[in-house]
């Protein structure tokens, strides 16, 4: 009975922990629903949540603060370690949170809602703005604290260190470590939707980390921007391999699986539709460029398509934006390869022909019997062929083909 007691005490005092390193994503909405869902089946006491974040997706950020008010044990945001901040959607989940604590040198806040994908005109700006400002004051004050500061946040995007958002109520603690932070919090009552939740824990802690899962972690890194670009760009480089040579099957494959990652990713991300375009239209303009003879201006065109389409492809900020040392990179090695695809295929048009009769001309042989208008015979490639010459050629000198009619060349003498 004593074992039985004492197993139902470590349930019970168990703490749930995950972790939020990256922009708000779907797949990282995903991950935290699923922590706080596992949380609370499994009868945990607390659930943690480590936060360093720019910001990320409304609609990612609204379903975590759907599940975190929905969740029947107390929710902490903590913003760690120093140096980390919750910022735009993160301060919206910190603050549907039923504790915030930040460690030394974190800030949070910075509240003003981006569009996203598309360019919102004065009406629809102010209509977004006072929707976040009524949210984020809505969670400020079911959770009891600063409604000002919430209102600030959004209109005037202000931000706060930690001890700056502890003496203007925002937070409820500043602390260094996890264990700092849950020995602040052992004992501690929260009022909770269904009354008062008393925290009691027992040491040592017993914390059980939640990492995302296989899936989880390959669907974060889909969203990431740089990766939806260069998944983007593969799929193309791909296709047009396959076009170029019908029957590899492998650039084909390749590209097309590249290209079907690279629309999940899309999709999850605040697309610019011009700068999708403009990625599409560079790309028409390198093919075009391999047969027609532009003297490069369909190159030149291409390259800074590529470019000004590859810094626009993505809005929302700073953590949406691709590495412009990606896309140097990525533009220096595409403009060389088509330059000189490009280059290549216009040598082609200045080769002489290896085969048939335009292949002939300019060969050189020997005149096996004598050569004049009237005709003869000549060796070429050790082949017999019947040979006119509107000079004399005597048997055994060196000739040169000039031309071909039919079956009969037409030859001259080698200059010595």
């Amino acid at each position: 009975m004593k074992l039985l007691f004492t197993s139902l005490v470590l349930l019970n005092a168990e703490i749930y922990k995950a972790s939020i390193e990256a922009p708000i994503t779907p797949s990282i909405s995903e991950y935290i629903c699923s922590v706080i869902d596992i949380a609370n089946k499994e009868g945990g006491k607390l659930i943690v949540i480590k936060m360093d974040t720019p910001g990320g997706l409304d609609e990612a950020m609204r379903s975590i603060n759907k599940a975190i008010l929905a969740s029947k044990i107390p929710v902490v945001a903590y913003i760690s370690p120093e140096g980390s901040r919750a910022a735009s959607a993160g301060a919206f989940i910190a603050m549907a949170s039923h504790i915030i604590a930040m460690a030394p040198g974190t800030s949070i806040g910075a509240c003003h809602p981006v569009a996203l994908g598309t360019q919102m005109d004065s009406v629809m700006v102010k209509k977004v703005t006072n929707d976040a400002v009524a949210y984020l004051k809505s969670l400020a004050e079911l959770r009891g604290r600063n409604s000002k500061w919430a209102e600030l946040a959004v209109y005037e995007a202000k931000s706060s260190s930690a001890i700056e958002a502890l003496k203007e109520g925002v937070i409820e603690y500043v602390v260094s470590s996890l264990e700092e932070l849950l020995d602040s919090l052992n004992g501690k009552r929260i009022k909770m939707d269904g009354g008062e939740f008393s925290i009691t824990l027992q040491r040592p802690y017993k914390v059980k980390e939640i990492k995302m899962s296989l899936r989880e972690k390959l669907l974060t890194i889909l969203s990431n921007p740089n990766i939806a670009y260069i998944l983007l760009l593969l799929g193309f480089y791909g296709l047009f391999f396959e076009l170029s040579n019908p029957g590899a099957i492998f650039p084909g494959v390749f590209g097309s699986i590249c290209l079907i990652l690279a629309f999940y990713s899309l999709q999850t991300l605040p697309v610019n539709y011009a700068g999708l375009a403009l990625i599409v239209l560079s790309i028409i303009l390198f093919v075009l460029e391999a047969f027609i003879q532009s003297h490069g201006i369909l190159a030149v065109g291409g390259i800074v398509s590529f470019v000004l389409g590859s810094l626009m492809l993505f809005k929302g900020g700073p953590m949406f934006q691709v590495s412009k040392s990606l896309i140097v990179s990525i533009s220096v090695i595409s403009a060389v390869f088509f330059i000189w695809l490009i280059s290549k295929g216009v040598k082609t048009f200045f080769l002489k022909p290896t085969t048939g009769k335009e292949g002939l001309v300019g060969e050189k042989g020997v005149a096996e019997t004598p050569i004049d208008s009237k005709g003869g015979m000549c060796l070429i490639h050790g082949e017999l062929w019947k040979a006119k010459s509107g000079e004399k050629i005597e048997k055994g000198e060196e000739v040169e083909v000039v031309k071909v009619e039919g079956l009969t060349l037409y030859v001259k003498k080698c200059e010595k």
